[in-house]
């Protein structure tokens, strides 16, 4: 009997809490939109932050919500876009893969440094330190804070101590983009090949003798852009990117190579000769001269005059030109 009672009260007991644990959760409980779980379940699950959000649940939610566009997620991409769009029963607009890239070539051999410095190997912590070793206040450090806060491995340093981009890799979280203290990693459409690798904004002279291949805003860029796609603002040029043809002109002009491009992928035009009439719209619409042709006759295309620009692509209204 003394075995007993204990038993039965406790029998009870557990009973009770159980009863009342069952109508707090039924009272209590938090519901979830079906849609967020589906979203959620789409997601690739890197909990990096590019999306705005503090990870893939809460972005999710905001998905379902309305709060956050179906694609917003730069890890998943388009694949993923497209089946948030199908969950939630809407169109999603196609948007440019972007990538991150370092605007700073000042290697060891090309800038200075002011100092030596022997601290904690984190480039916010280096700045601290009268802006960094190096004697452009504007220079990448080298030490790594933007490879420490990539999660996919997609940044690293280079021999020259300036941080190198693995565009293959880089899903544009804009983890590096925050965690640099120079304001150097800009995320820039994957398409474009060209871009102004210097942030300094002093005249000239002061750029040159801390930086060899620094830019000093002569305005050369500017003058040769066939498409007005680059100005000078506060001593640097500035690409409107909507507006640039990745064309390289001005790669090509710079004296310093502040500007950065990748010549090896130029594309070159290539007219179909069994598709053109001769219409000679291309001929016409060709800022660098470079397809010739009479009126009625096939079009051929100049190769050590094209840029790869593109504009005789779409001005083309037989379809005959491709850029290869």
């Amino acid at each position: 009997m003394e075995i007993l009672m204990p038993a039965l009260v406790l029998g009870a007991l557990g009973l009770l809490f159980g009863a009342g644990l069952a109508v707090a959760s039924k009272k209590f409980a938090v519901e979830v939109n079906p849609a967020a779980e589906q979203i959620r379940e789409s997601l690739p699950g890197a909990n990096c932050g590019g999306c705005g959000f503090a990870g893939c649940d809460a972005y999710a939610a905001a998905v379902a919500e309305g709060r956050a566009p179906v694609n917003g997620c730069p890890v998943g991409g388009a694949k993923v876009a497209q089946v948030i769009s199908q969950v939630m029963g809407v169109e999603v607009e196609e948007t440019e893969r972007m990538v991150a890239r370092v605007a700073c070539q000042g290697t060891f051999d090309k800038a200075k440094k002011k100092f030596l410095y022997e601290g904690l190997a984190d480039c916010n912590a280096a700045a601290l330190v009268s802006g960094g070793d190096k004697a452009c206040k504007y220079g990448c450090l080298g030490l790594g804070s933007c490879v420490k806060a990539c999660p996919f491995d997609a940044i690293h340093i280079g021999e020259g101590g300036i941080a190198q981009v693995d565009e293959e890799k880089c899903v544009a979280c804009g983890n590096c983009v925050a965690a640099c203290p120079k304001d150097i990693i800009q995320l820039i459409p994957a398409s474009k090949l060209t871009m102004v690798a210097c942030r300094a904004i002093e005249k000239g002279r002061a750029v040159r003798e801390n930086c060899v291949i620094g830019c000093i805003a002569c305005g050369k860029c500017e003058k040769n852009c066939k498409f007005d796609a680059i100005h000078i603002e506060n001593n640097l040029p500035v690409i409107d990117y909507a507006k640039c043809t990745s064309c390289m002109v001005c790669r090509e002009v710079c004296p310093t190579h502040a500007i950065s491009a990748n010549i090896e992928k130029r594309r070159q035009a290539r007219i179909d000769a069994d598709k053109c009439i001769g219409c000679t719209i291309c001929k016409r619409n060709c800022a660098f001269g470079a397809i010739e042709g009479e009126v009625k006759q096939k079009h051929v295309v100049i190769p050590s005059e094209c840029k790869g620009c593109g504009v005789c692509v779409s001005k083309c209204p037989k379809k005959a030109i491709e850029l290869v």
